[in-house]
């Protein structure tokens, strides 16, 4: 691990190429191989948030590269190796977020179970109900003890010393409640100490023990220490990449639906269009039988006027006829009639 570690650092200093010969080719840079950390990639790389802390992952086995981060960030949204790293990275930090999850509900059933037994402080098995406390200031004190070691390596020498102060007085409380167990009396100091060792709660973001009322410069140490810190951008970045693929995912549904929406749109006016077209064709045809009916009626009506005239001329013609055959026969009679007279008058 070490030799990976002074490697990685060599990388970061003299560039990831530093052992290539001038002549040989350098291959190019490519974010999907298996080499990069893919967390690192996404957001950061949890590897790196609780170093020194009990929390602590270890080193990365991946190398952590710039440039192929940048291509990372520059590739398609909706690669599917890139939705695939996301998923990866929520995964990852989600499990441990759980796993603090699980430590803060172990702590706060620790805390019940040591306020409930100093109820029965006068109990003859105190020693077995003290060493729950025991362990809790333990566990408190490991902490303190790792966190002042932290500030001293960063430099925060003041910082450190408070820790390393309050360390003794938790280191105190412990050894009263030891001897208490020991010798099976109550006094009056371990009293005290089990009084305000039941002071105590559990944080929620990072699963770590506080005294209830602790002096403000301690509780900012504590908010601002790498292990509080490091859960509090583990939940913030779940939360982000999470919405990031939802939206991801999403995106081309939403489109589907608006391009759907779009088309039913553009069918309801195709529709609504070709019922115009199909109205005014209509209207084209209704107009068309008018005029054929017009004309038909027009025509019937000529027809009939033609056929009355025709019959108005026959009866004329018939009449003109009759007139002559009348005027014809009055005319032969008048002459018959004149002929005989006249005969008659020269006998």
């Amino acid at each position: 691990m070490a030799v990976l570690a002074a490697a990685q650092l060599l990388d970061e200093l003299m560039g990831r190429h530093r052992n290539v010969a001038p002549n040989e080719e350098i291959k190019e840079t490519n974010w999907e191989d298996a080499e990069y950390c893919s967390y690192y990639m996404v957001k950061f790389c949890p590897h790196e948030l609780f170093v020194n802390t009990r929390a602590d992952l270890g080193p990365c086995s991946k190398t952590h590269d710039e440039e192929a981060r940048k291509l990372f960030q520059e590739a398609k949204k909706n690669h599917y190796k890139k939705l695939q790293y996301y998923d990866d990275f929520v995964r990852f930090c989600s499990s441990m977020i759980n796993e603090v999850g699980r430590k803060i509900v172990k702590g706060k059933q620790r805390l019940a179970l040591s306020g409930k037994n100093v109820v029965n402080n006068a109990n003859p098995a105190q020693a077995e109900k003290n060493q729950e406390k025991i362990d809790i200031l333990n566990e408190r004190i490991n902490e303190l003890e790792k966190e002042a070691e932290e500030a001293g390596t960063d430099g925060n020498v003041e910082q450190a010393q408070g820790l390393m102060k309050l360390c003794d007085k938790l280191k105190e409380e412990r050894d009263v409640l030891k001897k208490q167990s020991e010798g099976g009396q109550l006094n009056m100091t371990a009293q005290l100490a089990v009084e305000q060792e039941k002071q105590m709660e559990v944080c929620e973001v990072c699963g770590a023990f506080l005294i209830v009322g602790d002096a403000q410069q301690r509780i900012d140490d504590h908010l601002m220490g790498k292990q509080h810190m490091g859960y509090m951008r583990l939940k913030n970045a779940v939360d982000e990449i999470s919405a990031l693929v939802k939206e991801i995912k999403e995106g081309p549904r939403r489109n589907k639906d608006r391009g759907e929406r779009e088309r039913r749109r553009e069918k309801e006016r195709e529709r609504s269009r070709s019922g115009q077209r199909e109205k005014a064709r209509e209207k084209d045809k209704e107009r068309e039988r008018e005029k054929r009916d017009k004309d038909y009626d027009k025509r019937r009506v000529e027809e009939r006027d033609r056929r009355d005239r025709d019959r108005d001329r026959e009866r004329d013609r018939d009449r003109d006829k009759e007139r002559r055959h009348r005027s014809e026969r009055e005319d032969r009679h008048r002459h018959h009639h004149h002929h005989h007279s006249s005969h008659r008058h020269r006998r």
